[in-house]
């Protein structure tokens, strides 16, 4: 390998565009081919200097980049994620991992046949406001956790939806905005067994979902819910009150609650409250304000990324890992159906078999 990684970027979309400026931007990794098959990839290659391929398939006939970075859309993740892997080149896919479990599970088996890493796309956890609320929960500053709130409460515009797949199934909140809050649960609180929901279109009237409840049952024994529509104007999202999205103001706002039994914390200001002397309702809260230094996501992800190439890191989110969090998404959906409690472990089980 070169002192500075080659990175092939297979879709040049948003996303893609977002992490190519990464690229530009890392001492690490070094944009090294555009694969994506519009005229538009194709111009952008050619302005940059970079070989250019209409497919991940073309690409690797010519060229073996050090690593890959896989941001198509969602049904040509595995495919493309599994021709990479079995040319030996480690894979960072966009979330969500999989366009379904079923799909996600040849993902899983192509990483264990070939030893080659996987690298899922959920890049919040990377972020130091993520990592210090997970910390706080190990190290028992909340005690045992016993309740956890979520809120994804946000305006689309209106034309966000002349795209037609954004009003069909799949194309809402659920899975395009609330995996990321799932997936921050998981790695916070730990495991979520089992999901009950209840979905609405009421507010638009498409065939997709606008809203959701949501009751999330944990395997250590906390329960969970999280409230979720895109039909609203509010403060209440990780989007709006984290700041790590420029493209969005910054509004104050909670949209994680921890309770503990010793201890709560809120996101993302990292409000932690507990009582000063004995614990009772009458006694005093204190509140400490726990500091992080600020760290752009998608860089430390970039960065971890060229780590795990090289063999000095794991994988903080492996294609399983991702896989679990794509089976309560999909656990959602079956919830809000059947009105009854899914079992996340039933699913992973079928998806194991």
């Amino acid at each position: 390998m070169s002192e500075r990684l080659g990175i092939a970027l297979i879709g040049a979309g948003l996303i893609g565009r977002a992490h190519l400026d990464r690229l530009d931007a890392s001492p690490d990794c070094a944009c090294s081919a555009v694969c994506d098959p519009t005229e538009a990839a194709q111009a952008l290659a050619a302005e940059r200097g970079l070989p250019w391929f209409a497919s991940p398939a073309e690409m690797l006939a010519a060229m073996r980049p050090d690593g890959a970075i896989i941001a198509t859309p969602n049904a040509l993740h595995v495919p493309q994620a599994i021709a990479c892997l079995e040319a030996g080149v480690p894979v960072l896919v966009e979330k969500p991992l999989a366009e379904s479990l079923a799909s996600a599970r040849a993902l899983v088996e192509a990483q264990a046949r070939t030893g080659v890493p996987v690298l899922a796309g959920h890049h919040r956890r990377h972020n130091p406001i993520v990592k210090a609320a997970r910390r706080l929960v190990r190290e028992g500053r909340l005690g045992r956790i016993v309740a956890v709130t979520a809120l994804f409460l946000i305006r689309k515009p209106d034309d966000y939806f002349d795209v037609a797949w954004r009003r069909e199934a799949g194309g809402g909140p659920v899975l395009i905005n609330l995996i990321h809050d799932i997936d921050n649960l998981r790695f916070i609180c730990g495991e979520i067994d089992a999901v009950q929901a209840l979905t609405s279109n009421a507010t638009r009237g498409f065939p997709v979902e606008d809203s959701a409840a949501l009751s999330f049952r944990f395997a250590a024994g906390a329960l969970g819910t999280a409230t979720v529509s895109d039909a609203t104007p509010s403060p209440w999202s990780w989007e709006l009150s984290s700041g790590e999205n420029k493209a969005y103001p910054q509004r104050d706002g909670h949209c994680y609650l921890i309770a503990g039994s010793e201890g709560s914390l809120s996101l993302p200001g990292l409000d932690l409250w507990r009582y000063e002397g004995k614990p009772g309702w009458w006694e005093p809260l204190r509140r400490e304000v726990i500091a992080v230094e600020p760290m752009e996501p998608l860089a430390e992800q970039l960065r971890h990324f060229g780590a795990v190439i090289r063999g000095t890191e794991r994988p903080i989110t492996d294609a399983a890992d991702a896989a679990r969090t794509l089976a309560v998404v999909e656990a959602v959906g079956q919830a809000a159906m059947s009105g009854g409690l899914v079992s996340i472990d039933t699913r992973m089980e079928a998806f194991a078999a």
